[in-house]
C-alpha cells in the first residue's frame, strides 16, 4: 500500500503545480483584457471620439458622462494591474461590472440589436472570472 502512496503523491503534486499555474495564466489573461479594456475605454471616453459620441446620443446619455466615465476608468486599469491595494481592487472589480452590465442595461433599454449586449457581457464575464482567479496575495481582505 505505501507503494501506491508515494508513487501517487509526485504525480499529484505534478498535477497541483499545472493547475496552479493554469490558473495564474488564466487571471493574468483575464485582468490584462479587462485592464485594456478600461485604458482604451478611457481614452475613448476622455477624448470624446466619433464612436462614443454616437453611442452615448442613440442611449440617450449627455457626453460629459463621457468625461466622468474616462476620468475613473484609467486609474481603474492601473489598480487592477499593480500589486497591493486589495481594498481598492475590489472597488475596481465593482466598478467595471456596474460599467458593463450598466452597458448591456442601456443597450436593452433603448431597444438596440442583441448583438450590442455581446461585448458588454463577454467584459462582464471577463471581469468576473479576473475576480475569482484572483491568487491569495491578490485577495487580502478576508480576517486573519
Amino acid at each position: 500500500m505505501s507503494t501506491l502512496t508515494s508513487s501517487a503523491e509526485p504525480a499529484n503534486a505534478v498535477r497541483s503545480a499545472t493547475n496552479s499555474r493554469t490558473r495564474v495564466i488564466a487571471y493574468w489573461v483575464t485582468t490584462v483584457l479587462v485592464a485594456a479594456e478600461l485604458a482604451v475605454g478611457a481614452v475613448w471616453d476622455l477624448f470624446q471620439i466619433p464612436y462614443v459620441r454616437e453611442v452615448m446620443d442613440r442611449l440617450g446619455y449627455p457626453h460629459y458622462l463621457l468625461i466622468i466615465l474616462g476620468v475613473w476608468k484609467a486609474p481603474a486599469a492601473v489598480v487592477l494591474l499593480i500589486p497591493g491595494l486589495p481594498r481598492l481592487k475590489e472597488w475596481v472589480y465593482a466598478g467595471a461590472v456596474f460599467t458593463f452590465t450598466g452597458a448591456a442595461a442601456s443597450h436593452l433599454a433603448v431597444g438596440d440589436a442583441p448583438e450590442t449586449l455581446i461585448a458588454p457581457l463577454i467584459m462582464t464575464g471577463l471581469t468576473l472570472a479576473s475576480w475569482a482567479l484572483r491568487p491569495p496575495a491578490r485577495r487580502g481582505l478576508a480576517p486573519s
